[in-house]
């Protein structure tokens, strides 16, 4: 597959590129700099060319992540046949601009200028100085407005062979971390991949857009995606969209990581573990930081996650350590696991007869002396497994006989650590009598 990388000072319109190519917004945009920190990849289809594009953060910014931020684009040029480099003509060159310049020239790769912000000809006139700064022409392009794009990627193209890669048949699992800022998303991704892809600070905030890194384990492949931090009340709105991105991933994601500091736990975890269990997704309990827990602690932990997180108990837990990569092949083991059991589907005669047993070992509720009868059982969906049981009263289900249902079915037909939906339908003489006053 073919890497184009993104690169120029902050705050020319490189997000907005990347989001416009790449066909969704994937990236976070805002009016001011140093919103993406993180380099961030997406896929694009061009001309029967798969292209790995890549968003890197705004370079010499002059500010505390300016050193990070250049490491990240080092990482983004590696194997990268062509950089695509912003600049805002209408702003005309700053000195953070020719450093970028400088820069690009020793890394000696094909680079082509987008001249962006430049939404009709009559803005071309502001161009006339890139030309001094030694990349061949400048294009004309309009990120906002999708002026000049294909321009852009034509002249792209002609650094790249024709692409005959044929694309995998299996697809990755996506697996999205989530969490409370600086409980160690971020250098969990680092130790799971054995690179330095996700910025990581003791400062808390760091990751302000959701970051996808492409990983293969055991011959299967993953999207692991590490999102940004998500308070109970966000400070400001970029932090604030960033939350929303982060809640967007969980609902594209095959499986969710929620990351716990075994050191810090609170109602905000009570509040993230319900955001994960609502998703319909299988979750997995990671408890970061393990290794900082005292030995005389470990039990008062123990029984406090117990408590807090005894609504998603079916959770399989993982504990970890970033810093030693304690625990790091049980997270994707784990997930593996837990994936294959999500697209279960259950033979339609093997829940019935699972029926009748679990209706003998625990009685149904009876409401002033009538009973629920359950008559029919099947699977309706997967991922999550979503069952429909056919029965006189739906009025008459109560939460506890629900979640007894829903114990059973994860124990008896092994989808231990799956969320389990029920659908309740009803059928006989009620629901017919139900009718015919909707009809009267």
């Amino acid at each position: 597959m073919h890497k184009v990388a993104i690169v120029g000072r902050p705050n020319v319109g490189k997000s907005s590129l990347f989001n416009r190519l790449i066909g969704r917004r994937e990236a976070v945009v805002a009016d001011f700099p140093g919103v993406t920190r993180d380099a961030k990849e997406g896929l694009m289809l061009y001309h029967n060319h798969r292209i790995t594009l890549i968003d890197t953060g705004g370079l010499w910014s002059g500010d505390e992540w300016e050193e990070a931020i250049r490491q990240k684009a080092e990482w983004a040029m590696e194997g990268a046949q062509a950089i695509i480099f912003v600049l805002d003509p209408r702003e005309g060159l700053s000195a953070a601009d020719y450093e970028v310049a400088d820069w690009l020239r020793r890394l000696n790769k094909p680079v082509i200028i987008a001249a962006n912000k430049i939404d009709s000809p009559k803005h071309e006139v502001y161009m006339a100085e890139l030309w001094g700064l030694g990349f061949g022409e400048p294009l004309p392009i309009s990120a906002e407005h999708a002026r000049g794009l294909d321009d852009l990627m034509d002249r792209v193209l002609t650094h790249m062979p024709e692409d005959t890669e044929d694309v995998p048949e299996i697809a990755p699992i996506r697996i999205s971390l989530i969490g409370r800022p600086n409980v160690g998303k971020s250098s969990l991704l680092n130790a799971i991949t054995q690179t330095d892809r996700a910025i990581v600070a003791d400062q808390p905030g760091t990751t302000r857009d959701s970051l996808d890194v492409e990983w293969d384990y055991g011959g299967q492949r993953f999207v692991l995606v590490d999102t940004a931090g998500i308070r109970k009340k966000p400070d400001t709105a970029i932090e604030d969209y960033a939350i929303q991105r982060s809640q967007a991933a969980i609902e594209r994601s095959d499986l969710i990581w929620l990351v716990l500091n075994a050191g810090e736990l609170g109602d905000h975890e009570l509040k993230l573990a319900n955001l994960a269990y609502d998703s319909g997704k299988p979750v997995i309990v990671v408890v970061n930081k393990w290794d900082l827990v005292p030995d005389e602690d470990l039990k008062r932990v123990e029984k406090d996650l117990n408590q807090k997180l005894n609504h998603i108990s079916y959770a399989p837990r993982v504990y970890t350590s970033a810093i030693n990569e304690y625990g790091i092949h049980d997270m994707l083991a784990e997930a593996m696991k837990l994936h294959e059991k999500w697209q279960s589907r259950i033979p339609t005669s093997e829940l019935n007869r699972w029926l009748e047993v679990w209706q003998m070992r625990q009685a149904v509720p009876n409401f002033h002396g009538k009973k629920l009868k359950m008559y029919f059982m099947t699977q309706v969906e997967t991922a999550p497994p979503t069952f429909a049981i056919f029965c006189n009263r739906a009025d008459f289900v109560t939460r506890a006989y629900e979640g007894f249902l829903q114990n059973r079915i994860r124990e008896d037909l092994q989808l231990a650590g799956i969320p389990v939906r029920l659908k309740w339908k009803e059928k006989g003489p009620y629901k017919r009598e139900k009718k015919n006053e909707a009809d009267e």
